[in-house]
């Protein structure tokens, strides 16, 4: 290769060029904000309740919940919760290397129809602010993407509040790492029981019931299970179903 060669190879672009770059450049730095992600400050509420929110009639969750007003939309649950997180329940699977199930965020129902095969995507998602507040959602779609969208909106809209304590006579230190005593749920052919545990414990539950019970604010807890628990769907509103009995008790009844 001669010099003359290198040295037009390291040439600087025409000035033509630089600047259509710095054109492109600022175009670009000019659509940012059109592209930034939406959040609860550009919501514009539809119903009643939404519209007391914006106005501070409600500032807090538990005002709502407590009342027992319907969400219609889950803004309202961002605008009040804003450390709100959520966790995806892998229902689905396929088979594994060797056998067994690789376990997939969406569940796909295949239905024959004359133009041919129809696939469903269907996902579960729940959400909770790790203080007592959780919510569970499912909902599907030909896409999975859209299916997890749709299962997020509505574990917004069923969120509920739980009662914590510490139930576990090894403990009795009276603080709210566990939940206040036993509790029964069922769903299908799922039985889920959760029992007070000691601080320090942990959570001793499977995998999929342990992000449900950690996004609700509960840190140590007794779970055993009965039934089809490979059926995760009736697993997760088994554990829903049991906390909700911690909230009633024979006074509120």
């Amino acid at each position: 290769m001669t010099s003359q060669e290198v040295k037009l190879t390291v040439e600087q672009p025409a000035p033509e060029v630089v600047q259509q770059i710095e054109e492109v450049i600022k175009e670009v730095e000019a659509d940012v904000p059109k592209i930034k992600k939406k959040t609860h400050k550009d919501w514009i509420p539809k119903t009643e309740l939404g519209r007391d929110v914006v106005e501070g009639k409600y500032t807090n969750i538990h005002e709502i919940l407590k009342k027992g007003l319907v969400i219609l939309e889950p803004e309202i649950v961002d605008y009040l919760v804003p450390n709100l997180k959520e966790e995806v329940i892998y229902i689905g699977g396929s088979p594994g290397k060797g056998g067994g199930v690789k376990r997939t965020a969406t569940k796909t129902t295949t239905r024959m129809h004359k133009s041919g095969r129809r696939y469903t995507m269907s996902a579960m998602i729940v959400v909770g602010d790790e203080d007592g507040i959780i919510g569970i959602g499912k909902d599907a779609s030909a896409e999975p993407r859209k299916a997890l969208e749709k299962a997020l909106y509505q574990a917004k809209l069923e969120i509920m509040p739980i009662k914590k304590g510490c139930g576990s006579w090894e403990c009795g230190c009276g603080g709210n790492h566990s939940i206040p005593f036993t509790a029964e749920g069922k769903y299908g052919s799922v039985v889920v029981v959760l029992k007070p545990a000691p601080k320090g414990l942990g959570i001793a539950a499977h995998d999929e019931a342990k992000k449900i019970l950690r996004l609700a604010g509960i840190k140590d807890v007794w779970v055993k299970t009965f039934g089809q628990t490979s059926t995760r769907n009736n697993m997760a509103y088994a554990v829903i179903e049991a906390l909700k009995k911690l909230s009633t008790t024979k006074g509120d009844i």
